[in-house]
């Protein structure tokens, strides 16, 4: 009676272990094509600062008439481009500073942006995180335990700074053993400095000639404190939890 229930637990197994690599092969695949129709088709080349600012008029002509379409899509071409990890997320929110204004922009920014990085965190950890942690889990076994305990303030600081490039902070999050609740609310809440900053200076498009112009010392400096202070219940906490 042991061995027949034996032998169907692994067969369950090995099904299960089949019909998951087969979903992660079919879904590595999509996205591989989706990048690669990106590249391909050259997208790109719609979301440059040159090509922003020579259909202006067309785009503004189009949310004056559609505006409830103008937001969905807008808002759905940032989801496919922090999804995929696509180049283009600020010239989209300088659009939408320029189309929607800075505040309302920054709302559209932020639902769009943290859902896409949180489809591409989903993605790196559910294709992923398994390989790593069997080949590098003696390795990243303490990382993890330490960036679980602090996981939101590390977060916060990550996305408050600009120095660390977005889509490199969704795939690596996805690796770690973050809750997708902290990470969501960490994205959402550090993202808003930042969109903030570029959606407003949407406003200005016609006086901007490189987006150096916007990202200027004192503006990166005024990130960076940011991230600090995002560290500093982490700093309290060690020296807290020191015994005198």
């Amino acid at each position: 009676m042991i061995r027949p229930t034996v032998m169907t637990t692994r067969v369950s197994n090995q099904a299960g272990t089949g019909s998951s690599n087969t979903g992660k092969i079919l879904i590595a695949v999509a996205m591989a094509l989706a990048i690669g129709a990106f590249f391909y088709l050259d997208f790109g080349r719609f979301l440059s600062l040159a090509a922003l600012k020579e259909h202006r008029d067309s785009l503004l002509a189009f949310t004056e008439a559609n505006f409830t379409a103008a937001v969905g899509i807008f808002i759905i071409t940032y989801v496919i481009v922090a999804g995929l990890s696509l180049p283009g997320a600020v010239i989209l929110t300088l659009a939408g500073g320029f189309l929607f204004g800075a505040v309302f922009a920054t709302l559209c920014v932020n639902i769009g942006a943290t859902t896409g990085a949180t489809l591409a965190f989903l993605a790196a950890r559910y294709l992923l995180r398994d390989t790593v942690e069997q080949k590098f889990g003696k390795w990243l076994g303490p990382f993890q335990e330490g960036f679980a305990k602090n996981a939101f303030s590390y977060l916060l600081t990550l996305r408050l700074i600009p120095l660390f490039p977005f889509f490199v902070v969704n795939l690596v999050s996805g690796l770690t053993r973050v809750n997708v609740g902290t990470y969501i609310a960490a994205t959402a809440i550090g993202i808003i400095p930042g969109s903030f900053v570029y959606a407003y200076a949407g406003r200005q498009l016609g006086t901007i000639n490189s987006l150096k112009e916007i990202a200027s010392p004192n503006v990166i400096g005024a990130f960076v404190l940011l991230g600090l202070l995002a560290l500093v219940p982490v700093v309290y906490k060690k020296f807290a939890t020191k015994p005198r």
